[in-house]
């Protein structure tokens, strides 16, 4: 098969190789998946270059965790009914070494997850890391029905998705941009009201919307949102963050304390698997009633990879997506 793998971590262009390597084959409790489109994420691109540390966890590894695609081969204990179903796939390079950028991936069967007819391959590629951490943002701490929920970065990967994840679950949504210029890209019909961090007050801007608080913060980039968020959080609000930019964040304990806020840390890849496996169910369903679309940003074929590892680290909005020959 057409694959791409690297053997060292490094940049992009100097490690990532294109060229053939084995078919695999599904053993027990597995499929195989024909990929058509693979996904490309932030933890992808930090893998290979050993962010914070990490080394090699494997001799060779072949990136990418998401992907669309189609059930060709079954494992032993497979029901024989997933033979040609379309899926989108989770999880593939997940504490495992051979992801989605080939021609084909091997899974264990419940994280080839089944993808109706009328839905994309870009949409089913762009669900897995992305849309299973938004969704755990969203619903950890219970339903949102009712109530408020603030996204930061509503157009990022993330974001875009726990908005819309957030207004199907019947939540009022709130978000943020960085720049006011960014404000018309917003749907307004997923979000109800959108402040720009860069004006005057944010604050007070989210204030205006929400005078008694937010209940829920979904949070890109908590060293940098830490005392916006305790200046806009309900009594008992959760913030849900994701990510941060300092290794080592900052928080304004006392006054958080003095709010009862609960401070959730999320990382996608140790989620329970339960929590997953509801994730998926959502996903679909919310996808299967238009209630969740994509932005694609860009989209390269498999054998300039390179490119789109580079892409991703350059950051920019629209989802980054690998197309794989056949």
């Amino acid at each position: 098969m057409l694959a791409s793998w690297y053997d060292e971590q490094g940049p992009a262009a100097d490690v990532l190789h294109v060229g053939e390597l084995p078919d695999p084959q599904p053993g027990p409790g597995e499929v195989r998946v024909r990929v058509t489109v693979s996904g490309v994420n932030p933890g992808d691109t930090k893998k290979r270059r050993g962010w914070l540390g990490s080394s090699m966890p494997y001799p060779r590894v072949v990136p990418h965790s998401d992907a669309a695609g189609v059930i060709d081969a079954l494992g032993d204990g497979v029901d024989a009914r997933r033979a040609g179903q379309r899926v989108w796939v989770y999880g593939a390079q997940s504490y495992r070494a051979f992801g989605t950028a080939a021609q084909y991936t091997v899974v264990p069967a419940d994280l080839a997850v089944p993808l109706p007819a009328h839905l994309s391959d870009d949409l089913g590629a762009s669900l897995g890391i992305p849309g299973i951490t938004a969704h755990r943002t969203v619903f950890a701490d219970g339903p949102v029905d009712g109530k408020l929920v603030l996204v930061h970065g509503v157009l990022g990967s993330v974001g875009s998705l726990a908005a819309q994840l957030a207004s199907w679950g019947g939540a009022t949504v709130v978000g943020t941009v960085r720049r006011s210029a960014d404000l018309d890209h917003v749907d307004a019909a997923v979000v109800s009201h959108t402040v720009a961090l860069d004006c005057a007050d944010p604050a007070e801007a989210i204030r205006a919307f929400a005078p008694d608080g937010v209940h829920r913060i979904i949070e890109v980039a908590l060293s940098d949102n830490a005392d916006l968020d305790n200046a806009i959080v309900a009594q008992d609000a959760v913030i849900a963050a994701y990510a941060t930019r300092a290794d080592r964040t900052e928080i304004p304990f006392w006054p958080l304390l003095f709010n009862n806020v609960i401070l959730r840390l999320l990382g996608s890849d140790d989620f329970p698997a339960n929590a997953k496996r509801q994730a998926t169910r959502d996903l679909t369903a919310a996808a299967a009633v238009g209630a969740l679309t994509i932005d694609v940003g860009d989209r390269y074929p498999l054998e300039d990879i390179a490119k789109a590892h580079d892409r991703v680290d350059v950051g920019g909005r629209g989802r980054v997506l690998v197309t794989i020959p056949h």
